[in-house]
């Protein structure tokens, strides 16, 4: 399927992989989650209108502030500054589409599936209710017992692993698919802010998704990293908090962007200081990595490594500062229009101005001893999270004409904005005047009452406000007066080139900038040639080109249309969804199926259903998998592109490294976590838990493997179609071979003597979890890449690969990194 539905069709928006379509049904879902954790926020609010209010139980109020905070932060916050990222992004580098228009809808659908998941947790005996950043012990099974516990957990790793395609695709296109003379230096503001953004969620929501996994296992399989180990809730604080603090950029720098385009649009002048905010926001982007501890004051770190913590969170401090003046000093220059968008762009910057000054004071050790666990927190908190995240409302209203090609209602966003910004800063102000009110609790001191009922009063007038913006946006698209192609008079980049909305494909010819301005280039294309540059008149640019005008295409590959649709996203989505579903309640299903006594009958059908989406789940993630890689879609890459600094890299080789980057933190996680444990544990006290001789020979195992699929490259390369299939089917023999070796060595480890994840009688139940999980998740990595073997082996045996080899060094560069990280893993539980 590559042809793309009308946009009148429902079909349309299941198998659409365009950008501008992702773009939209990202906003609109992210919209839709603003809702929902804003009703959440609303009970929340009613609760604290009195101390001895009662409108919801403890254990419901826990729920309501943990799923308010988790749908936030991650499924409105990151999401609706993306979809913007979605739809313009590719339109401002003058690209075509994403690099990876399939895995920009597998992107979203994995996003939408897994916010299903939590919404369901809710009816699977409650969702989670330890707070949005789930500490332990809070987040094991003996405090949140649930189904719908663990289904939050699956969750929010669905979530990351949506996140993980997103980043992948993002990198690549940047760095990939920039027009011609377009250098690095030169992007737009918005689209610099997203390659930092991405290059942080690269490794950051890595880090998250190696916590989730080991949760995830303590949950599901009932292993003890968090439960069982004196330092399990350091552990926890460690491996979340590399995350955390990354994620408060990562959530404001899509809405900083915004912020700089509106500034510069709305100004009329071009922002003071460019190159240094370009320097500031990799500074930050860095940094962000470095002050992870300061969350961590009131734990048992020492406090030389504190001290250290607050000096990085100072220093972190400063890009900012250079950002803030950046931006005033345009502002001082220009000539202000005061529109709906420079308006919350501006509310914004002063949002998030209070946010970073009382955030300095938590970053104190000695002032963080008193404000920690208290109001202060959460009101710095919104004022830097959601106050920054207002340029993005900014950005809805400046590129709603831009969508649309209609223009919004002038007067009613003004009214928004002054309705919103009055009663953000009631709620949210309202909490640092009663900062003293503990947080994640509804029984406070009486003489707070007063802040509490201001705050509640504010958040109910700011949910009304955004209900003026979507009766703004319904009435404008309706019947709003036609926008042009660009209603702004100093908008600059390359989106308010095209028509409003822009069209399929985005652009008439190939945008380039090699004049050093946006000029349309067509190109000829000689019958069996390679496109041939030509310049903005149609002249060739290099001598022996075709000129004749049938020829004249922006793509080089004049013979084959790219496609926008497949069906195969959202089914692979769907299944992952149905396995993890099954997944939430695989702990009690297996009570279940053993016979052990249960509740009720219904509780006993309910548990029966689990291990039915799990089969079906990972039957259909296969079946769309495979139809996945035979599916004809066509993406062709720039043929003329900026590429630094990974010139001469194929796209997809440039998306596998990216990939295996983030896998790197992955595994790092794990392997961190299991020295953390057995360093705190006493290093000396363990011995390993199994014989040396199964590891060692895997590891010659793997090794070996490594060999063949390189001898499956030379192979491809020379056209012998008999040695790649020899190469690959040795690969595939000694991939069973390891995991053969595995399951004996499991088998006679939980069997023969008794070394069990959770329960061990002959051992420390840590020991055994950290082994027992770490080398399954390699394993799972194993199996992946053995059923990529075995499709790359099909499609060889049906003549494929002989022309291009490509698709089996990509499968080589996967399976090294799985060989390499066994090198790790081998020394670490077998022999030390």
């Amino acid at each position: 399927m590559s042809e793309l539905p009308p946009t009148t069709s429902v079909k349309r928006w299941f198998v659409t992989t365009n950008h501008k379509d992702i773009g939209i049904l990202y906003t609109i879902t992210a919209l839709f989650f603003l809702l929902f954790g804003g009703v959440l926020a609303l009970l929340i609010r009613m609760q604290l209108w009195d101390p001895t209010s009662q409108i919801l139980s403890g254990l419901a109020y826990n729920e309501a502030v943990t799923a308010h905070g988790l749908i936030m932060v991650f499924w409105f916050l990151s999401p609706f500054g993306f979809g913007f990222a979605n739809y313009f992004v590719p339109l401002q580098i003058g690209a075509d589409d994403l690099a990876f228009p399939r895995l920009n809808a597998l992107s979203y659908w994995m996003y939408l599936f897994s916010g299903v998941l939590l919404g369901i947790s809710f009816f699977q005996g409650g969702t989670l209710s330890a707070g949005w950043t789930m500490y332990a012990p809070l987040n094991i099974p003996m405090y949140t017992p649930s189904i719908g516990s663990t289904g939050a957990v699956l969750a929010l790793a669905m979530f990351t692993i949506g996140i993980t395609a997103s980043t992948v695709n993002f990198l690549t296109s940047i760095h990939h698919s920039r027009a011609e003379g377009m250098g690095i230096m030169d992007m737009p503001m918005f689209t610099w802010s997203i390659l930092a953004t991405v290059w942080m969620m690269l490794f950051a929501f890595a880090a998250l998704l190696a916590v989730g996994l080991i949760l995830a296992s303590d949950r599901v399989l009932g292993s003890v990293y968090f439960s069982a180990t004196e330092g399990g809730s350091l552990l926890w604080g460690h491996l979340f908090w590399f995350f955390g603090h990354p994620e408060v950029y990562i959530v404001f720098f899509p809405a900083l962007g915004v912020m700089l385009e509106l500034f510069q649009t709305f100004s009329g002048r071009r922002l003071v200081g460019r190159k240094w905010v370009i320097i500031a926001i990799c500074l930050i982007s860095v940094q962000s990595f470095l002050v992870w501890m300061h969350h961590m004051f009131l734990t048992t770190i020492n406090l030389e490594i504190k001290t250290l913590m607050m000096a990085t969170t100072i220093g972190i401090s400063l890009p900012f500062d250079l950002l803030v003046f950046s931006l005033i000093y345009t502002l001082i220059k220009g000539r202000i229009q005061f529109t709906t968008p420079f308006l919350f762009a501006f509310g914004a910057l002063l949002l998030f101005i209070l946010g970073g000054i009382t955030g300095v004071f938590l970053g104190a050790i000695v002032l963080d001893y008193e404000f920690r666990g208290t109001y202060w927190v959460v009101a710095h908190f919104h004022y830097v999270m959601f106050g920054g995240a207002t340029a993005l409302f900014g950005g809805a209203y400046y590129w709603f004409p831009k969508v649309t090609g209609k223009m919004y209602d002038e007067l009613l966003g003004k009214l928004h904005f002054v309705v919103f910004f009055v009663s953000f800063n009631m709620v949210y102000f309202s909490m640092f005047l009663g900062w003293e009110t503990p947080r994640r609790v509804f029984e406070y001191n009486p003489e707070f009452q007063i802040y509490h009922q201001f705050g509640t009063i504010g958040a109910f007038v700011l949910g009304l406000s955004f209900f003026i913006m979507f009766y703004n946006f319904a009435k404008s698209y309706v019947s709003g007066e036609p926008a042009g192609d660009n209603p702004w008079d100093y908008s600059r980049t390359a989106e308010w080139a095209v028509s409003s909305p822009p069209p399929l494909e985005n652009w008439p010819n190939r945008p380039s900038y090699a004049s050093g301005k946006l000029e349309f280039v067509k190109d000829y294309v000689p019958d069996g040639g390679p496109a041939v540059k030509a310049d903005a008149d149609g002249n060739a640019a290099t001598d022996g080109g075709d000129s004749h005008s049938e020829h004249i295409t922006k793509y080089p590959y004049w013979d084959k249309h790219p496609s926008h649709a497949s069906i195969w996203p959202f089914c692979l989505s769907l299944m992952t969804g149905f396995l993890l579903f099954g997944l939430s309640g695989f702990a009690d299903s297996v009570t279940f199926i053993v016979g052990e006594t249960l509740a009720s009958t219904s509780v006993e059908i309910s548990n029966a259903v689990y291990p039915v989406f799990i089969i079906v789940g990972l039957v259909g993630m296969i079946a769309s998998g495979v139809k996945w890689g035979l599916e004809d879609f066509y993406a062709p890459p720039s043929e003329f592109a900026e590429r630094w600094p990974f010139n001469g890299v194929e796209k997809v080789k440039l998306g596998v490294w990216f990939f295996l980057a983030s896998d790197v933190i992955v595994f790092g996680a794990f392997l961190s976590a299991a020295i953390f444990v057995r360093y705190n544990a006493g290093w000396m006290s363990w011995s390993p838990l199994t014989e040396s001789l199964p590891g060692l020979i895997n590891t010659f195992v793997l090794i070996t493997s490594s060999f063949t699929v390189i001898l499956a490259l030379v192979a491809a390369h020379r056209n012998s179609r008999q040695g790649l299939l020899a190469s690959l089917g040795a690969t595939i023999a000694l991939g069973f071979t390891f995991l053969g070796i595995k399951m004996w060595e499991w088998h006679h480890e939980i069997y023969d003597v008794g070394v069990l994840i959770a329960r061990n009688p002959h051992g420390d139940p840590v020991q055994a979890s950290i082994y027992y999980v770490t080398t399954g998740l390699h394993g799972v990595h194993v199996v992946i890449g053995l059923v990529i073997a075995c499709f790359l082996f099909v499609r060889t045996y049906q003549g494929h690969y002989m022309d291009d080899e490509r698709p089996i060094e990509y499968f080589g560069l996967y399976w090294h990194f799985v060989d390499i990280v066994w090198v790790f893993i081998f020394p670490l539980f077998y022999l030390f």
